[in-house]
């Protein structure tokens, strides 16, 4: 049943839907060009572009329109033809700018360089984050880092600066909080070829999660496909207060929802309770939006964005989107698919785990969960900080609870770590003395990027297979994330909670009621943290860690690729499809749970994770020409070889968190030709798509438990490959007897066209 957006204001109500457009219009036509950013001055905000969209599908579809619909349907390619019905069509759209963090952007580069362009099309940058190990220390690791992924780096500088990339350095922190303080602004539709873009959202942005096929074709002028989101509401009523914060909100929204309850659609958060949220603490929401397969979240256009925006240099987009405002909240009596309603005076805090985001515990229920389940309660190591928690306020808060800890002459009985999200932060926090106050508590800072979060993180302190507790303030906690130890219990929750566990050494400690000891023997009770939403004097902006595409261009610019990398090579084309059905197929290895990440480009910290079902093992598989056991990589390398061509058979939600382009482009350049699962995260599948493989799902999930590690498999009906057509399969086992079924996809015609040429770019350049 629909339910309708409450969240516009009374006297929009009362002047009605012509008086404020005719406002709108005016304001236009008196408004001077604003820049999108300080770092490209002759780029504008182009609002005006993004209202006559609007009106045009307002009109055409005669309803209101939720927010993300304005924002998506305003950049449509072809916002008069477009078929628009949400879950079904796929809209065809041109994003305002693209993002790339530097484990995706070596493949994005790649192939826009073998597109033949000589410039992007649109506002493009790359941001260093991913390749920085959390050892000892935020400067020693980043010199590490520089030394060893110095041929990246190199690559990405160079590529950047020929083909107009702006370059953002290692140590310039991470992509999501960089776009926050400088990209991001109400309204504007931006592609990031990393699952945590919709970070954005907390500034009224569409920012969606991509992978690097997809960048390219933004990059490259085409416009980009995007399958129509449905819309899930999300009303806030109730006032954030004491130890409740923004990351409680997605906590309970991802028990709610679970990992799967978001997929195919925008999470579009209004009511009430949005204005007791700060900016950032929106972002913090959105951006973990992502683990409940959420193409992407958004708010609405309010004052805490405003004075974000101007705190960060950008008052002339505050500005301008004041003047706009009714373009960047839902219309009236906009209709929902689904509802999820929080009373924000009702919630309390929440802590996630362990191993899925979505396993939501009350703080007050955690410790009695955990002795009934086993989980250690001893805290091992909190940390702090990354995409998702490392805000000025974040850290103020966090500071504010380990301050009243040194003032009882009480440190952190766990391991404690802390990630600021940027440059910026991290100089603004030195300066205004948080640093200083987390450091004293027994916190090491570590680098300005991803590290532990992503599972750079170097781990001594428990052996692999130690049964421990970990609790961040990050966004995921899948088996293994973090350290790599599949024993590792991870815990997800906000910052100054994980502060207060790391203090008090033990899971099962509530600061809302429980009790700390002082060194004097007197016992206290933790008061509810408090910080400032932004800082009194302005941020610091700390080294200068950015590139600008040189103004002349870069035509004569060379971009570095060493001839003897083991992890860069310019790309060939892939083969196109032969014309036939695919016959006996062999399984390379049939995956339990959803990772499986190819990483060679990536650095030897990102590699294969998937599990074998076979034996349980990570990265261990049976070569069945040879009967010996190897790495994934070096077994699909031998069939490849040896002519063999193979399959991979999969979980749910497979892909999850593998936006990297790797964990596409390594199987099809090994022999790799389909991947048959139960279902696909979005970004994964889309890749797969785009590099010519066959990403297809199981009619009836239980055909998965039919296939056998050594089995052969056909895939038949390529010849009359259709939309919404379902392909057939032959499984061969080794004892002589077959099964059939049917297995689903979800191509339409231009991506059954990227199969048959071989990948999307082969197409691309079809089309020149």
């Amino acid at each position: 049943m629909a339910t309708y957006c409450l969240t516009v204001a009374r006297l929009q109500l009362a002047l009605g839907q012509g008086v404020r457009r005719l406002h709108v219009s005016a304001a236009f036509n008196a408004k001077a060009k604003v820049s999108m950013s300080r770092f490209e001055p002759s780029n504008f905000v182009n609002y005006e572009k993004l209202n006559e969209n609007v009106n045009i599908v307002r009109k055409r579809l005669n309803r209101p329109l939720t927010l993300s619909e304005k924002i998506v349907y305003g950049h449509l390619d072809d916002p008069v033809g477009q078929d628009i019905a949400r879950g079904r069509t796929y809209l065809r759209l041109r994003p305002d700018r693209v993002a790339m963090q530097d484990a995706t952007a070596q493949m994005a580069m790649l192939q826009f360089i073998s597109s033949g362009l000589p410039q992007v099309a649109v506002p493009s940058t790359i941001h260093c984050d991913h390749l920085i190990e959390a050892q000892i220390g935020g400067a020693k690791d980043l010199a590490r880092a520089k030394d060893i992924n110095a041929e990246v780096y190199n690559f990405l500088a160079s590529a950047g600066a020929k083909y107009g990339v702006g370059f953002w350095k290692p140590g310039s922190g991470i992509i999501h909080q960089i776009i926050l303080e400088n990209y991001a602004y109400p309204g504007v539709l931006l592609i990031g070829t990393d699952s945590h873009t919709p970070n954005g959202g907390g500034l009224g942005s569409i920012c969606i999660g991509v992978g690097g096929a997809d960048a390219v074709d933004v990059m490259a002028g085409i416009p980009w496909e995007l399958k129509c989101p449905n819309v899930i509401g999300v009303k806030l009523t109730g006032k954030l207060s004491g130890w409740t914060s923004p990351k409680d909100v997605i906590l309970k929204v991802a028990g709610i929802l679970t990992v799967k309850g978001g997929t195919g659609a925008i999470v579009e958060y209004h009511g009430p309770g949005v204005d007791s949220i700060s900016c950032t603490g929106m972002a913090t929401i959105c951006n973990m939006g992502a683990e409940i397969g959420a193409t992407t979240s958004v708010f609405p256009y309010n004052h805490r964005m405003k004075t974000y925006l101007e705190k960060t240099g950008r008052g002339d987009i505050a500005a301008l989107a004041d003047d706009y405002a009714d373009l960047l909240v839902p219309d009236a009596g906009c209709e929902y698919d689904s509802m999820v309603e929080i009373n924000l005076d009702e919630l309390k805090p929440h802590i996630n785990g362990p191993f899925t985001p979505d396993l939501a515990h009350p703080m007050a229920d955690i410790g009695a969960t955990a002795v009934k389940n086993g989980w250690p309660l001893q805290v091992k190591v909190g940390l702090i900080g990354s995409c998702t928690n490392s805000s000025y306020e974040d850290m103020g808060r966090s500071a504010s609870v380990a301050k009243q800890a040194l003032d009882k002459g009480l440190k952190c009985k766990a391991a404690f770590t802390i990630t600021p999200g940027s440059e910026q932060i991290r100089a603004t926090i030195e300066r205004d003395g948080y640093s200083k106050i987390l450091g004293d508590v027994g916190g090491m800072v570590l680098a300005n990027a991803c590290g532990p979060c992503i599972g750079q993180w170097d781990r001594r302190d428990v052996k692999k297979g130690e049964k421990n507790t970990i609790v961040t303030s990050y966004n995921r906690n899948f088996t293994a994330r973090n350290d790599a130890n599949p024993a590792t219990h991870a815990f997800v929750a906000s910052p100054e909670i994980v502060t207060a566990l790391a203090i008090a050494g033990t899971l099962d400690f509530n600061p809302e009621v429980d009790y700390l000891t002082a060194a004097n023997g007197e016992k206290f009770k933790l008061k509810p943290p408090s910080a400032d939403e932004l800082p009194k004097l302005d941020f610091d902006p700390g080294q200068d860690t950015y590139q600008h595409p040189p103004a002349e261009g870069g035509s004569k610019l060379r971009v570095d690729v060493s001839p003897t990398s083991t992890r860069l090579q310019l790309l060939e084309p892939f083969d196109k499809w032969a014309g036939g059905d695919l016959e006996d197929l062999q399984i390379l290895i049939k995956v339990s749970g959803q990772r499986i990440i190819w990483g060679f480009a990536a650095g030897p910290w990102l590699k294969f994770r998937a599990v074998n079902i076979e034996n349980d093992g990570v990265n261990k598989i049976k070569n069945q020409l040879t009967g010996e056991y190897g790495g994934v990589p070096d077994v699909a390398r031998h069939y490849k070889a040896n002519g063999l061509s193979w399959v991979v058979v999969g979980d749910d939600n497979y892909g999850e968190g593998s936006s990297r382009e790797h964990a596409a482009l390594e199987p099809r350049h090994l022999g790799g030709r389909c991947i048959i699962v139960k279902s696909f995260a979005r970004i994964h599948e889309t890749n797969l798509k785009k590099q010519g493989m066959l990403p297809l799902t199981f009619q009836n999930p239980a055909d998965y438990d039919k296939i056998r590690p050594d089995d052969k498999i056909s895939i038949k009906g390529l010849a009359t490959f259709a939309p919404g057509k379902p392909l057939s399969t032959v499984v061969k086992h080794s004892d002589g007897t077959k099964d059939e079924f049917q297995l689903n996809h979800t191509f339409n015609e231009t991506q059954i066209e990227w199969f048959q040429a071989g990948s999307a770019l082969n197409r691309m350049k079809e089309l020149q």
